[in-house]
């Protein structure tokens, strides 16, 4: 069968439909809604001025406040364009105006109050320049000595803040590796999500146990093309799965544009099919995942595929027109935040500790949510004002990035995110989330659904 050229599969109306679909993930990506575009870094962990400060107040930071600036984008508007379905969630501006309300009533930020403000972020118009723009206004016009990122996936946004020595708390699902966060100490936190050299470590392992790679001598890896997942790759993931018993076969993608996006996922279908590959998995998130099973449908290539939190499982469930049903059958991998994954008949909502704390404090400023899914932008908030304030319980005049660092390193595992499952912070640790849970599609209920309990993400 003669395989039809690009324009000529656009011009086809059902491959139209898929392409659309598939574009609707991209936009989602960047709305960053449980996506991840991992990017190169440049700068050092010193900011601008090379040592990290200790003592004195840091940007933002007087007598009587600490101004932190709460980033968010438009899902409604985005779910609008696309089609895309997934639960509201709600309105971030209030959610941020309920944490900064709860904070200052509850001692607030070492003593003093919370100043939050509320940017709106126009994801579907992200670029390097949109992104430094907003780090301009951040760290000149806001002055702000902390900022929760969500939906920033460009090369130059985390490095932007280093810099200026202005704190992050970073509420997007990107592949940080652990030598990126050395590299921005002390400006680079995860108060919800893990490092991803953990992940990758613990992805790899429980695939192999769950028999995916059985009775196969190649694997297809899906990859997204840039520095920290290049790095991350070529020093961890290969060997990891040659030592499982399976060659890697990479497929490289430029996930900067839509164009090479398609072009990359598209190729690698069709290297896939020609190699007889019938098992992928995918690494470097950017809804890989979605997108690949859009474009392998198109060059006819059927395969069983391994997700993960990175992938947004939850998309397979909520949008069966857009993928064929086939696509779900037997995926495995591994999840670390509810809310991109499982349902509440999965598990119940709210669950653990730390996540009924911050689903009462959104209830006490009269915000619910009707799911799980649906606070799963709430959620990394709360755990980034509830990080804030933990690190800086003891702070009084050194109230600095530096400061608040160490005294967050000191919290160890007690800290324990509203997103996941477990705490992990410590000396040298700045991803707060510490365990994940197998993950397997259950044809019984058409769901993800967890198997076994919380796994530790391995360190070596």
């Amino acid at each position: 069968m003669r395989h039809l050229s690009p324009l000529e599969r656009f011009a086809d109306q059902s491959l139209v439909i898929r392409a659309t679909a598939a574009l609707a993930v991209f936009a989602l990506a960047l709305a960053g809604c449980g996506s991840v575009m991992p990017g190169s870094v440049v700068g050092d962990g010193g900011g601008s001025g090379g040592a990290v400060a200790m003592t004195g107040v840091g940007p933002g930071v007087t007598d009587e406040s600490v101004k932190v600036v709460f980033v968010g984008v438009d899902l409604e508007a985005v779910k609008g364009v696309t089609g895309f379905k997934t639960a509201n969630a709600g309105d971030p501006e209030k959610q941020v105006e309920a944490l900064e309300t709860w904070v200052n009533a509850n001692g607030g930020v070492g003593g003093r109050k919370l100043d939050a403000v509320f940017r709106l972020y126009d994801a579907q118009k992200d670029s390097p320049a949109a992104e430094e723009q907003l780090c301009k206004q951040v760290v000149q016009d806001d002055k702000a000595f902390a900022v929760v990122l969500t939906g920033q996936f460009q090369d130059n946004a985390r490095p932007c803040y280093a810099m200026e020595k202005t704190l992050v708390l970073d509420a997007t699902l990107v592949a940080t590796d652990d030598a990126t966060y050395k590299k921005h100490y002390p400006y680079l936190w995860s108060a919800s999500y893990p490092s991803y050299d953990g992940f990758v470590r613990a992805y790899v392992q429980t695939l192999s146990e769950q028999g995916f790679f059985k009775g196969r001598k190649q694997v297809g890896v899906v990859a997204a093309d840039n520095a920290i997942n290049r790095t991350t790759m070529e020093e961890l993931a290969i060997p990891l799965l040659e030592d499982a018993g399976v060659k890697p076969e990479v497929a490289w993608v430029d996930t900067t544009d839509q164009g090479s996006l398609f072009m990359g996922t598209g190729q690698g279908a069709v290297t896939f099919r020609s190699a007889g590959i019938d098992r992928v998995m995918f690494l470097g998130g950017a809804r890989l995942a979605s997108i690949f099973a859009t474009q392998a449908t198109t060059q006819e290539f059927k395969a069983r595929y391994a997700v993960s939190t990175f992938d947004n499982p939850a998309f397979f469930v909520n949008n069966p027109d857009m993928l064929p049903a086939s696509i779900l059958k037997g995926m495995v991998g591994v999840g670390f935040a509810p809310s991109q994954e499982v349902g509440d008949a999965q598990l119940a909502f709210p669950g653990t500790d730390a996540e009924k704390k911050c689903i009462d404090i959104y209830s006490e400023a009269g915000i619910s949510f009707e799911s799980r899914e649906a606070a799963r932008v709430a959620l990394p908030y709360c755990d980034a004002a509830l990080l804030l304030q933990a690190g800086a319980t003891e702070l009084t005049d050194d109230f600095n990035a530096g400061a608040w660092g160490a005294a967050v390193e000191s919290l160890g595992s007690a800290f324990v995110p509203a997103t996941g499952f477990t705490g992990a912070l410590g000396p040298g640790k700045q991803a707060a989330s510490g365990a994940y849970r197998v993950i397997r599609f259950d044809d019984s209920c058409g769901c993800f659904v967890y198997e076994g309990g919380d796994v530790d993400f391995p360190t070596s």
